[in-house]
């Protein structure tokens, strides 16, 4: 066949037109084939789409939050008492809150000259031509002088630096972590607005006249929902996490509000559920755990003086996720005419099997499709003349001509 009569045949089937036929195949085994795809289709939308999923529903996933946090709790450190103050930052709150839990305090730097530590590349000198002056190492503390002095316990020599002294890696004191922390309690207030449906919830209970019950409960799922307090001990648990490493380390860790409302019925029904899971990498690596550097800074004699604070805590990361669905009609209409739609797989499948592997598929096949243009033309009638001489009229009741 040439490529101009299979263009030919091509574009005239075209234009032909195609409709099914029903045939009634008598087998036991295929119709049970039938009957349970069709069984698993409507199982599945009725279940998973329109039960499950709610698919009748119009929904909003992405809503409007606000987020405020207080931490509270008063813990002791040496002969000082910490407070809120001492260990909260940032003060004002939000969606983002970081408890010290251990600090490495480097005390009374000053502006100065002193030796740079051995760990930073090129520091190591034996004399004064291996220090550049003027030089600015960004791994290190500050600006090269070009002397080669002594390190701290004089056993080699590093090139000098100006910079606040005595630097952070040898005179940095650790201090005893924060036991107390353990009980500390962090009020997460969260506001969430639907506005395709125009609801407001709120994860404290309304009509609360006074808020400081709230500082004298705890979380619950059953008991409490309406108390967003919680223990930095009771996230850590949650979060899988021993509170005594989160001390040494620090960490990162998640706290994850999560919305689902069904507001066919009241929105008061509406109740946030909470869960914890540690964000940042748990192996003991320089990118793991938590910490920062501030400084305090005060005179002596005059002369300003810092101290250089590293603070290893847990930070905690509020997100909102929110989720809520309404009935609609058209959502309804869609989904059904989807389930009726998809029923029609059950005979395609059928249609394969019976074709494929049923015995007789020939004989199958060729009564499921038929081809009417090439079915064979009823035979032509034969036309009959009679002509009369010499009459005009005829009786054809016994068909002789008179």
């Amino acid at each position: 066949m040439g490529f101009t009569e299979f263009f030919k045949e091509f574009f005239l089937g075209f234009w032909d037109y195609e409709t099914p036929k029903i045939m009634v195949v008598k087998n036991r085994r295929l119709g049970v084939i039938y009957r349970a795809v069709q069984l698993l289709v409507i199982t599945y939308f009725i279940w998973y789409v329109f039960i499950s999923q709610k698919a009748y529903q119009d929904t909003e996933t992405r809503p409007e939050s606000s987020i405020y946090t207080e931490m509270r709790g008063v813990g002791v450190l040496g002969n000082t008492v910490q407070d809120t103050t001492e260990y909260v930052t940032p003060p004002e709150g939000g969606d983002v809150i970081s408890t010290i839990l251990r600090r490495d305090v480097t005390y009374d730097q000053r502006q100065g000259m002193c030796a740079e530590h051995y760990s930073v590349p090129n520091a190591n000198c034996t004399t004064d031509a291996d220090c550049v002056e003027g030089e600015l190492d960004f791994d290190g503390h500050g600006q090269r002088t070009g002397r080669c002095v002594p390190y701290y316990n004089h056993t080699f020599n590093t090139c000098e630096i100006r910079s606040w002294c005595p630097i952070e890696e040898f005179a940095a004191v650790r201090e005893p972590a924060l036991v107390e922390a353990t009980n500390f309690t962090v009020f997460i207030k969260n506001a969430i607005h639907f506005p395709k449906f125009k609801v407001l919830r709120v994860n404290i209970k309304p009509g609360l006249r006074k808020p400081k019950k709230l500082l004298k409960c705890h979380y619950n799922s059953e008991t409490n929902p309406y108390c967003p307090v919680f223990r930095l001990g009771y996230i850590a648990e949650q979060a899988k996490e021993k509170f005594s490493e989160l001390c040494r380390t620090g960490a990162v860790i998640g706290v994850f509000i999560n919305w689902k409302c069904d507001f066919d019925v009241d929105p008061s029904a509406c109740v946030p559920s909470y869960s914890f899971r540690r964000l940042d990498l748990r192996k003991n690596l320089p990118s793991s755990g938590y910490h920062f550097r501030f400084a305090k800074y005060y005179y002596k004699d005059g002369e300003e003086y810092r101290s250089l604070i590293k603070a290893y805590g847990i930070r905690l990361d509020i997100i909102v996720h929110g989720h809520a669905g309404k009935f609609s009609l058209i959502p309804t209409i869609i989904n059904t005419v989807t389930a009726m739609t998809s029923v029609g797989i059950c005979s395609i499948i059928c249609d394969w099997i019976m074709l494929t592997f049923i015995d007789k598929n020939e004989v199958y096949s060729e009564r499921k499709f038929d081809d009417a243009s090439k079915e064979s033309s009823p035979p032509a009638m034969t036309q009959l003349t009679l002509t009369s001489f010499g009459s005009t009229h005829s009786d054809l009741s016994d068909g002789v001509p008179l």
